[in-house]
């Protein structure tokens, strides 16, 4: 005990004898970490958005309810028969009043009321939108309108500092709350068709579809969208559109009233380390093709199974979601440079995006009996049916030709026009015979049947 006692005695000691420095010398310079003044410039470009919506029966009504409260939009019952879907909005050209939203918030809408923050009301036209993005984009003819400036969502990074402004369960006017972003590219989730959502703590909340997510430049980076919370509330995980995604929808719901996508025609996979390795590739970053479906603007090409996809136009890719996002707002008939790496060596190809109901009519024009079914070439010594050889029904599109005609998956097709087939050869070739209709006998079950399919008009 006296030793400790003298252990803190001389503990003292020395902090008595250690010289007191000024409180100058730990002084910082004041840093003002204030979103205000940016905000102040921000705020009035986001705007509250109502759309009257018509409901015919109350579970159409629940169902509307559900998918816009998930997509963080808020709603109630008005007139009878009517639901007033409550979001938000950002005004992104202050000259031509253009708002983008979402399109969830506006679909079905029999007109749309736009608040701006000094409590201006005006009626909403909406130019167009685009469901598989959920981008839609309004108009309103106001004066002294304030723009947010647009920033290039590819520069984000995580871990970045951001704010969502939006009207929150439609009460509460240009709230603000800040968070950072908590991953970028995010897709799979099944919210949209197309999805390479910023992911965000910043809290949102069910009124804020349409909102904007800025950078602390002030700078538009995201359209607010979803929310994944189980009881409405926020939770931290909240998505975001890339600006850049939006934009491209923008300009062509501006130029075009509508979104038209070329399509490629390609299968891609995500590029692993295992696979990366299996190609003898020195990178791990891009899509493998692992399909070319035939009469395709990739087939034309070029294009073959196993090249990697780096690049489209420029924009590097990542992984297969890039690919699909990429083509996916290119606009029918672009024209668009694709690099790729095939056994080691770099190419750029060159393709035209087609139009895919184009596409549809030249191969039912092509196969116009037996479009949308899928075969396969089949034998079975059966105790009912005895030695078959036929044509298997793998599939069969719906509202097809063919599905029309009660052709089902399952079916045999052992004879057409009361001639016998054993295989998918022999079939094309008896199709390709006839004019007429077209006479299928098929086995179904234990039993057979007849099926008359007519030529499917152009």
């Amino acid at each position: 005990m006296k030793r400790l006692g003298h252990a803190i005695l001389s503990f003292f000691f020395f902090l008595a004898c250690v010289p007191v420095m000024s409180t100058a010398s730990f002084s910082a310079t004041p840093i003002d970490t204030s979103l205000a003044p940016m905000l102040q410039k921000v705020l009035p470009a986001v705007v509250s958005v109502k759309a009257l919506i018509k409901v015919t029966d109350f579970e159409t009504l629940r169902e509307i309810q559900k998918q816009r409260r998930s997509k963080g939009a808020e709603g109630e019952q008005a007139l009878p028969g009517t639901f007033t879907s409550v979001a938000s909005g950002v005004i992104v050209d202050a000259q031509k009043g253009y708002i983008l939203t979402n399109a969830h918030v506006i679909n079905d809408a029999q007109s749309v009321t736009v608040t701006l923050s000094d409590g201006r009301h005006y009626t909403g036209k909406i130019i167009g939108l685009d469901k598989p993005s959920d981008i839609a984009l309004l108009q309103i003819k106001a004066k002294n309108l304030i723009a947010v400036p647009i920033a290039d969502s590819n520069k984000l990074k995580v871990g970045d500092f951001v704010a969502a402004i939006g009207n929150p369960f439609g009460l509460l006017n240009q709230t603000v709350t800040s968070g950072i972003v908590s991953a970028l590219g995010r897709t799979t989730l099944g919210i949209e068709g197309y999805e390479n959502f910023i992911q965000t703590d910043a809290p949102i909340n069910p009124g804020n579809s349409g909102g904007a997510l800025i950078n602390m430049q002030g700078e538009l980076v995201g359209i607010n969208t979803a929310i994944l919370s189980p009881d409405r509330g926020s939770i931290g995980i909240g998505f975001a559109i890339p600006v850049n995604m939006a934009k491209s929808v923008m300009d062509q719901l501006i130029e075009y009233g509508n979104v038209k996508r070329g399509v490629l025609g390609i299968g891609a996979q995500d590029i692993t380390p295992e696979l990366a390795n299996a190609f003898n590739l020195e990178i791990e970053k891009g899509a493998a093709v692992t399909q070319v479906l035939p009469d395709s603007p990739a087939q034309q090409a070029g294009i073959e199974i196993g090249d990697i996809i780096t690049a489209v136009n420029g924009s590097p890719i990542k992984n297969a979601s890039d690919v699909v996002n990429t083509i996916g707002f290119l606009r029918v008939d672009s024209k668009t440079n694709i690099d790729i790496i095939r056994h080691k060596k770099h190419m750029t190809i060159n393709v035209q995006l087609s139009d895919p109901k184009k596409r549809k009519q030249f191969i039912e024009r092509a196969n116009p009996f037996l479009y949308g079914v899928g075969l396969k070439d089949f034998s079975l010594l059966s105790p009912i049916h005895g030695n078959v050889l036929g044509v298997l029904v793998v599939s069969v599109e719906q509202d097809s030709n063919a599905w029309h005609s009660d052709l089902r998956a399952g079916d045999v097709i052992t004879s057409v026009n009361q001639q016998k087939v054993k295989n998918i050869d022999e079939l094309k070739m008896a199709v390709a015979k006839t004019d007429k209709p077209l006479l299928l006998n098929v086995l179904r079950g234990p039993s057979a049947i007849f099926l008359v399919i007519n030529k499917e008009e152009a």
